[in-house]
């Protein structure tokens, strides 16, 4: 404790980020005393792939859209994911807390200019926090542009520019929290690998610049540095086979960075100081629904890029899905529905819970940090960031495809709408990167230039300050790109059936009427004589009513604020909005 904010050339630093220990003892904390002998835990720990359960969330990047040093708040939040997924035994939903919620109003800490882990844990014990869908991550903070104001913790917005905060919201919380290691280094070892027994912990570490350039391996710093600037979440330990023992590290540096985002580090000698401050929090389990209508709650009318307010205010597109514009695909095999019985299939079938494993990825929200018409863009991602965990068997590492990539490149369509075909083809031709090389921030690039900074970026300090909207960023060009092979159309309950029991969840367009915007929960029915599809979103399974009535299981990406969890029941055969009309489907290409 008691080190001040340590100022790094940018050449040491290169996308580090800056850490800040503070002087604040938090008399609710409570030091890890769970210890284990060393001989009774596993040699080897990796939450990751346990008997063959994936229990890690999805990566992040806090460089983008800009730099930001907010590493204390991203291991904070990823180490407490983690530990709900642990808690709640992998099931959906995966719980991502939201970094920002920390930047914007934790005045503990200094948003992008640092911050210590165990402030976050603080605030949430006193007073919870939300998910990613409430506040998506911005990459600036309360010292350089945002504010801690009426929209915390969770806001939405409208296509008719209003934003502000939902009817009811999530908010999630901790039991406990406090310092694993102590002032005595000869017992952080056995400390911290006991309260990994329990889930990942955030640590502090000296992120030099050769650990900056570390790309795989067992890093071994040995210049004995040890000048903690950087948090990172450490998710296990393990041994090689030459018996060099080794942490395993998340960073916060996106999947480009390391192994896919992760490192090793040597175990046992407080390499780049890893051994001298960690710390843990214990997930609640009991996650409370937030009632924001007994508080006064304020709207206001965010800006928008190039009049987006006034082209959305059309219905055909009011929620960012056009008419398909041609019925373009790519058909190399017998689809699906040409191989499967319908009269075989099972009567109720959910991708959220196959055989107790949960094969979808994480929830989103396309409306916020503004309103953006880009369902098209989001509905389709998401059905094959799940048809890639169900070809990879759920293995680690999770998966998530960036939806602002096909905007950029205009691919389909933009913030004004769009036709989720051009997913599957840009997919197909060019590739997808994962959300950790481009942030969605929910609006137009001022040019559709699909440059190297629109498809994958890196951003390197200092954090730009208030009013500047750009940073010092670099196109990245050894981004993961994830592929589609076969794709096309489908419509009708049966084929539907077929195609998302074979393969997964699809996208289809429906009728986003403003009764169906209002949906709650149960099973949503409406007559309409003439569906005009306007919105996309995606079908992950179906099942039957005690009553007998069949219904769609469809995922929504209007945030866990919205329906139920994120999620709705669809009326299935007839009065649904046309949601059996018009949807689309890929097959991830996991060869290329």
């Amino acid at each position: 404790m008691g080190k001040s904010l340590i100022l790094i050339s940018l050449l040491l630093l290169g996308a580090s980020a800056f850490f800040l220990k503070t002087e604040k003892i938090h008399e609710a904390a409570t030091p890890f005393a769970d210890v284990l002998p060393i001989e009774a835990m596993p040699t080897n720990l990796f939450w990751g792939n346990i008997s063959g359960v994936n229990y890690l969330t999805v990566s992040r990047n806090q460089h983008i859209p800009v730099y930001c040093g907010s590493c204390w708040a991203f291991a904070a939040t990823s180490a407490l994911s983690d530990r709900f997924k642990i808690l709640r035994n992998a099931s959906w939903p995966d719980i991502n807390l939201a970094p920002q919620v920390f930047l914007n109003c934790d005045f503990n800490d200094q948003a992008c200019d640092g911050g210590d882990s165990i402030n976050v844990y603080a605030y949430i014990y006193a007073n919870g926090t939300t998910d990613e869908t409430c506040q998506v991550y911005k990459a600036r903070g309360w010292t350089n542009g945002e504010t801690c104001g009426h929209f915390q913790p969770c806001y939405t917005c409208q296509p008719n520019g209003r934003c502000g905060v939902p009817a009811t919201y999530l908010k999630y919380n901790v039991t406990a929290f406090g310092n694993v290691t102590v002032a005595n280094q000869a017992q952080n070892v056995q400390l911290m690998m006991s309260a990994l027994q329990q889930g990942p912990i955030a640590c502090a570490i000296d992120a030099t610049a050769e650990f900056h350039n570390y790309t795989g391996g067992i890093f071994w710093d040995k210049t004995g540095a040890n000048n903690l600037n950087h948090e990172i979440e450490i998710v296990g330990y393990g041994v090689d086979p030459t018996g060099t023992q080794y942490w395993i590290g998340r960073n916060s540096w996106g999947t480009y960075w390391g192994e896919g985002g992760f490192f090793k580090v040597v175990k046992g000698i407080n390499n780049i100081g890893i051994e001298s401050d960690c710390v843990y929090a214990t997930p609640d389990p009991n996650i409370a629904v937030f009632n924001s209508t007994q508080t006064a709650v304020k709207e206001e009318v965010k800006p928008y890029v190039q009049n987006q307010v006034e082209e959305a205010l059309e219905r055909p597109r009011k929620y960012g899905r056009v008419r398909r514009i041609s019925r373009e695909s790519v058909i190399t095999s017998p689809p699906s529905w040409e191989t499967v019985d319908a009269a075989t299939l099972p009567k109720a079938w959910d991708w959220r819970n196959v055989s107790g494993v949960n094969y979808l990825s994480w929830n989103r929200n396309q409306h916020i940090p503004q309103y953006c018409g880009s369902c098209w863009a989001h509905g389709p991602t998401s059905a094959l960031a799940d048809r890639i965990a169900i070809l990879r068997n759920n293995t680690f590492p999770q998966i998530s495809l960036a939806p602002q990539v096909l905007i950029n490149c205009n691919a389909g369509g933009n913030c004004n709408g769009g036709d989720p075909i051009g997913v599957y083809k840009y997919g197909h031709t060019h590739g997808i990167p994962d959300d950790t090389s481009q942030q969605y921030v929910a609006e137009n690039p001022a040019k559709f230039s699909c440059s190297g900074t629109q498809i994958s970026m890196d951003c390197v300090p200092p954090a730009p300050p208030a009013g500047v909207e750009t940073g010092n960023c670099s196109a990245v060009t050894n981004e993961k790109l994830w592929y589609v092979g076969d794709y096309g159309n489908v419509a009708g309950p049966n084929k539907m059936k077929a195609e998302i029991y074979k393969n997964g969840p699809i996208g289809c367009g429906i009728d986003a009427t403003s009764k169906f915007e209002a949906y709650t929960g149960g099973i949503y029915s409406q007559w309409l004589l003439l569906p005009q599809i306007n919105h996309e979103i995606s079908v992950v399974g179906w099942g039957v009513a005690p009553d007998g009535t069949e219904y769609w299981i469809g995922r929504n990406s209007w945030g866990t604020a919205w329906g139920e969890n994120g999620f709705f029941k669809m009326k299935m055969y007839s009065d649904n909005l046309g949601i059996e009309t018009d949807c689309d489907w890929g097959i991830p290409d996991l060869t290329r």
